[in-house]
């Protein structure tokens, strides 16, 4: 049985995690571009920390999301086939 039948459950909790960290990031991004001064005007350089965060969650969720997928790639030792002459 492989890897990944086994810890299905698992991976798609991660799945959802990475896609839960990407809309907040996309949520934090928004933020950024419609962040509004004491005045009501948009303020590009006012919202400078929702910037940083998008791009920490974005990393982040690309990390993770590289490291769930490669998952995937792994094989499992037990379901090789060895062939000897």
């Amino acid at each position: 049985m492989s890897y990944v039948r086994k810890n299905s459950s698992k991976i798609a909790a991660s799945i959802l995690g990475v896609v839960a960290v990407l809309a907040l990031s996309m949520w934090q991004f928004h933020l950024f571009v419609t962040f509004k001064d004491s005045s009501g005007l948009l303020d590009a350089q006012g919202g400078t920390i929702h910037l940083w965060w998008a791009i920490a969650m974005a990393l982040f969720a690309c990390l993770t999301g590289f490291f769930v997928f490669s998952v995937f790639m792994q094989h499992d030792t037990n379901d090789d086939l060895h062939i000897t002459s």
